[in-house]
């Protein structure tokens, strides 16, 4: 996490240590030179926010985050928005599947 950084919450966290203890190298509150990222995952080139209702509910939140989602779009980054809900309920499920993915991303060509 780096200086200045917001302080993650509690679903960031747990969504952090569960990757990691699948291996999974993260950065937490990441600085993208634009925006922080809740976890960045540089090396498959992915982006995890983990968002509060306002996120799904609120029209202007919505549009912040079409905009903020765009930037990482030239970098070939792909961002996912998981709710607090889900993390919460299905931690374990989620970050099996990230590893997943992330394993997968690793290997293409495309993005080393």
């Amino acid at each position: 996490m780096q200086k200045n950084s917001p302080k993650p919450t509690k679903e960031v966290t747990s969504l952090v240590k569960a990757l990691e203890n699948k291996g999974i190298k993260v950065e937490c509150e990441y600085w993208d030179g634009h925006k922080h990222i809740d976890i960045g995952i540089l090396s498959a080139k992915i982006y995890i926010e983990i968002d509060g209702l306002q996120h799904y509910t609120n029209a202007d939140q919505i549009k912040r985050d079409f905009k903020r989602d765009h930037f990482s779009d030239g970098d070939d980054f792909r961002t996912i928005h998981i709710p607090n809900e889900l993390i919460k309920e299905h931690l374990e499920k989620i970050a099996d599947a990230i590893s997943q993915v992330v394993v997968e991303r690793q290997w293409d060509k495309n993005i080393n």
